[in-house]
C-alpha cells in the first residue's frame, strides 16, 4: 500500500513539471492546430492500394464499379478535409479532385515497375509474386502515391505515406523524389532515396543503396534546402548493393555502379565504377605480416 501511495504521490508534481515543459514548446500552441492521424492515413493507404489492385490486397481479384467509385469518395473527401484543415490558402477541392484524377495514371506507372521488377529477378516466378510479396514494390506504390500529394503541396500527408512503408520494408524514399517508368528494387532493405534525387527510366537498385546527400548547413530548410543536393541517375542504370552516392552528382545513361562503392563525382555514359581487385598475398610463418 505504500508503493502505491509512493507512486501515487508522485504524479501531480510530475504533471506539473511536464505542463510548464510543454509551455516552453510553441508546436501545437494554436487552438486551431491540427495534425493528422497516423491511422487514419494509414486506413486510407490500405483503402488506395484496395481500389488501385484489388488482385494484390483486397479479398477479391476484381472490384465493382460501385466500390471503386465509393472509394475513391472516400479518399478525395478525406485529402479535402486534410487540406482544408492544413492550407487556408489552397483550394482544397481542385486539390482533392486533382489527386484522384491522378490515380490512373499512378497504376499505370506501377505496373511498369511490376514488369521490371519481373524482368530484372530470376526468382521471381510470377508478376503476382512480386504484387503480393515484394517490398520494392510496397515500397513504390507507397511512393507513387505520396509523390503526387507532394506535387500538390499537401502537409504531411506524403511523408507519413512513405514513413509507413519504410517501416514495413526498410526502404526509404523521399515523397520529393523524381523516379521514371521501370523502376526495380532487389531486396530493398537500407535503401536511401533522398528529396531531389532524379531517376530516370530502366533504373534498377539494390539493397543499401544511398542516394544521399553531403552536409549542409545547419538549419537550412525553404527554398535554399530545395535546390539540388543529390544524385542524378539517368536511363538504364545499375547501382549494386551498400554503393553510396553523394551529392548532386549525374550518373550517365547506361552506367554501372558497383557494389561498396562510394561515389561524389560524375560518372560519364556507359561506364562502370567497380573497386580494385583485391591483392592476395601468401604468408608463410608468419612472414609478411
Amino acid at each position: 500500500m505504500d508503493a502505491y501511495a509512493d507512486i501515487t504521490g508522485a504524479i501531480g508534481p510530475t504533471v506539473e513539471r511536464l505542463a510548464k515543459a510543454s509551455a516552453k514548446s510553441e508546436y501545437g500552441s494554436n487552438p486551431d492546430y491540427y495534425h493528422p492521424s497516423p491511422a487514419r492515413v494509414k486506413e486510407m493507404m490500405t483503402t488506395l492500394k484496395e481500389t488501385l489492385f484489388p488482385e494484390f490486397f483486397s479479398l477479391g481479384s476484381k472490384l465493382s464499379a460501385y466500390a471503386a467509385g465509393m472509394n475513391l469518395e472516400s479518399v478525395g473527401l478525406e485529402i479535402l478535409n486534410h487540406v482544408a484543415r492544413t492550407d487556408g490558402s489552397a483550394d482544397a477541392a481542385a486539390v482533392a479532385r486533382s489527386f484522384v484524377d491522378s490515380l490512373p495514371d499512378v497504376k499505370l506507372i506501377l505496373l511498369t515497375d511490376l514488369e521490371a521488377t519481373y524482368a530484372a529477378d530470376p526468382a521471381a516466378t510470377s508478376i503476382e509474386e512480386i504484387g503480393f510479396c515484394y517490398p520494392g514494390f510496397l515500397a513504390m506504390l507507397h511512393f507513387r502515391i505520396a509523390h503526387e500529394l507532394y506535387k500538390r503541396n499537401v502537409r504531411w500527408l506524403p511523408r507519413i505515406i512513405t514513413e509507413l512503408a519504410h517501416s514495413a520494408t526498410g526502404i526509404d524514399i523521399h515523397p520529393g523524389a523524381q523516379i521514371g517508368e521501370y523502376f526495380s528494387i532487389d531486396h530493398g532493405t537500407g535503401i536511401v532515396i533522398g528529396e531531389t534525387c532524379i531517376i530516370g527510366h530502366h533504373v534498377k537498385l539494390y539493397q543499401g543503396v544511398t542516394l544521399g546527400a553531403k552536409n549542409i548547413p545547419f538549419g537550412l530548410h525553404g527554398s535554399a534546402a530545395k535546390t539540388r543536393r543529390h544524385p542524378q541517375l539517368g536511363n538504364h542504370v545499375t547501382v549494386y548493393s551498400n554503393a553510396t552516392i553523394l551529392g548532386p552528382v549525374t550518373i550517365g545513361d547506361r552506367s554501372v555502379v558497383g557494389g561498396n562503392i562510394w561515389v561524389t563525382r560524375d560518372i560519364p555514359e556507359d561506364a562502370k565504377v567497380l573497386q580494385n581487385r583485391p591483392v592476395e598475398e601468401r604468408f608463410i610463418d608468419g612472414s609478411g605480416i
